[in-house]
């Protein structure tokens, strides 16, 4: 089988030479230089690994990564960047990804990291299906079958609910701008009002708080964006 690789790399040299040398070592490349394209490309295909990079036009790599996690928690993200202090590798790591790389970079070294992420991930398929449940307060919530238990009875979720609460799940105890949830969570082509964001954090104070006019876990921050908290976690 050939495993198929995505590319995101906006430098035009950077991207041609990787791509090349990838497809030497019998890799299928598609190779985009942005990542709204990136986005668009990963939800219409199948790939075995995503190299990404940092700055890039429209949509950053770190968006991009976290963009990816909100849908697909098993391909591997190796990021290739020249951010390369350590806060750069926190945050990347943070957002989802499986391995980050510095350039200028040893080709050769590269060719490894892509070979031992595909091994490992086409290895141990069941072992990368963290967070598929989370539970706080009693109430659940299952990103697989997209259905929730909370204080009022079972819920089925919509995509975007599910979107959301994992974004403010991973992010939890952090603000979460209402800029961020907009681009993380409906994209960068269609922008509701704020009001929208308002409206579904309503509906999850409804399923899982047992007073929703005094929350205990979803909160909104006046002028700023919203939070998660769970003090059990």
């Amino acid at each position: 089988m050939q495993y198929r690789i995505l590319l995101v790399e906006d430098e035009d040299h950077i991207r041609e030479n990787l791509k090349l040398n990838l497809e030497l070592e019998d890799y299928e490349v598609v190779a985009v230089d942005n990542g709204s394209r990136a986005i668009k490309d990963f939800r219409e295909q199948r790939f075995d690994l995503v190299i990404l990079d940092v700055m890039m036009p429209e949509m950053d790599g770190f968006d991009v990564c976290e963009q990816i996690r909100l849908e697909d928690l098993n391909t591997p993200i190796l990021f290739l960047t020249a951010k390369d202090t350590s806060q750069d590798k926190i945050q990347g790591l943070k957002t989802g990804a499986d391995d980050y790389m510095t350039k200028p970079f040893n080709l050769e070294e590269l060719l490894l990291r892509v070979r031992n992420l595909i091994r490992r991930s086409a290895k141990t398929p069941a072992a990368r299906k963290e967070f598929v449940e989370y539970t706080f307060g009693g109430n659940t919530i299952n990103f697989m079958t997209y259905e929730a238990q909370g204080v009022d009875g079972r819920h089925k979720l919509t995509n975007k609910e599910l979107k959301l609460l994992k974004l403010l799940i991973d992010r939890k105890g952090e603000v979460v701008s209402r800029q961020h949830i907009l681009q993380t969570v409906w994209g960068y082509d269609v922008f509701p009002s704020t009001r929208t964001i308002d409206n579904f954090i309503l509906a999850f104070r409804k399923y899982f708080e047992q007073d929703p006019k005094n929350p205990t876990y979803f909160h909104s921050i006046r002028g700023v964006g919203y939070k998660f908290t769970d003090a059990e976690a």
